[in-house]
């Protein structure tokens, strides 16, 4: 499992010299990159995971224009939200009154937030779990939700709120697809960068990263791999990752101040 956070109260972020390997998509890793460069550390950016937005169907037209029908609309990701608010825009000039709006952790709620709208979020953690802990998504007998996630994802949002009596239709958005990197590239970080950090924040890309690098899991397996979640590090511990840590969150700054935390940490423990 992963380990438990330190106290990070008074914990000052340095990471002079700390080797870190970010496979987030893009733009999150070049952001999250600057901002660990910014402490210290040395940073490359290797994003496992490529977001296409999808064409608009039909279908999604239908519902873009049946909006003001809904009681809820969830959004899994900021990329989700940010690509439903565009389809949004073209049909709505003014956004319909009288929807409860939700994100799946508070970068999603961001979103919404910056384009004029309240959006509810768990008051702990950034899981489809906590957000079904919600009470306005506990009884919604006859409640038609809007879902909008990736082309595959996990079905748990859809089967609970059903399960709950609510009507949901889901509007994927765009696809995930793993991006490749010649064998040149993947011995330059791996072989010659060897990160003692990778940021992997989602099962996907905890899996294309153990596909990439077959030949360095030994160093792999022992990096500090951060994770969004306790159920991906099960994941990863199945997979053969044995350092793990499940941050307090993931905005970039406590990303950062986690990973600060547990590396100093482990060098109190080795001195």
């Amino acid at each position: 499992m992963a380990t438990p956070q330190p106290d990070r109260q008074h914990v000052c972020p340095n990471l002079a010299g700390r080797r870190i390997l970010i496979c987030r998509p893009e733009p999150e890793a070049s952001r999250l990159a600057e901002a660990f460069r910014t402490a210290g550390a040395e940073c490359r950016s290797m994003p496992l995971l490529v977001r296409e937005p999808l064409p608009e169907t039909p279908e999604q037209r239908t519902l873009l224009q049946e909006l003001d029908n809904f009681s809820h609309v969830i959004a899994v990701s900021p990329f989700a939200a940010r690509l439903l608010l565009d389809h949004i825009d073209t049909w709505w000039p003014q956004t319909p009154l009288g929807i409860q709006w939700y994100g799946v952790g508070s970068g999603t709620s961001s979103v919404f937030a910056r384009n004029g709208l309240k959006a509810r979020q768990p008051k702990q953690g950034w899981t489809s779990e906590a957000l079904l802990e919600l009470p306005s998504l506990q009884n919604l007998a006859g409640d038609k939700v809007l879902l909008a996630r990736g082309e595959q994802g996990r079905e748990l949002i859809r089967q609970t709120l059903e399960q709950r009596g609510a009507k949901v239709s889901v509007m994927p958005l765009y696809r995930r697809a793993q991006p490749y990197y010649p064998p040149k590239q993947v011995d330059e970080i791996f072989g010659d960068f060897r990160p003692e950090v990778v940021i992997a924040l989602s099962g996907e890309t905890l899996n294309n990263l153990n596909e990439l690098a077959p030949d360095y899991h030994p160093d792999l397996h022992r990096a500090l791999v951060v994770v969004p979640a306790e159920r991906v590090a099960q994941q990863a511990e199945k997979a053969g990752f044995r350092n793990l840590i499940v941050p307090e969150g993931l905005d970039d700054q406590t990303l950062i101040t986690s990973v600060a935390s547990k590396l100093a940490v482990k060098a109190n423990n080795n001195g």
